[in-house]
């Protein structure tokens, strides 16, 4: 369970992150609609694990790749945002979050299911 200050503090870098990644993110990474869909940050406010969602892209670790080549670059972004939030920028790790691509892939699975309807004269385990 998070505290209050985490869920602040990464609120606040979600946003920031967002809008680094919706100006400086297009000219760095090919046009890539990058979504920040999640942050957690440690107890002591110093690692931050964002979760990243990528829209129109061929090769998601590729740009998972480019975009942790240019982690200082964004840390350092980051930091002019929040320098007057936070004493200690934290560090950032990325991580894919393939959550829309799961509910996807459950949805086909249910699609596909084929439930047969009750014989007469029997009664749902439900009633």
């Amino acid at each position: 369970m998070e505290s209050k200050r985490q869920q602040k503090v990464a609120r606040q870098i979600q946003k920031d992150l967002s809008d680094i990644f919706q100006k400086e993110g297009r000219s760095w990474f090919d046009n890539a609609f990058i979504t920040v869909t999640v942050v957690r940050m440690s107890p002591d406010l110093s690692v931050a694990r964002v979760y990243l969602s990528f829209l129109a892209a061929k090769n998601k670790g590729l740009l998972l790749e480019q975009i942790q080549e240019r982690h200082k670059s964004i840390r350092q972004l980051l930091g002019t945002k929040i320098r007057h939030q936070l004493r200690i920028v934290p560090e950032l790790h990325y991580y894919l979050d393939d959550t829309a691509e799961y509910a996807a892939k459950m949805d086909s699975l249910f699609a596909g299911l084929t439930i047969p309807p009750p014989v007469d004269g029997e009664t749902p385990d439900n009633e």
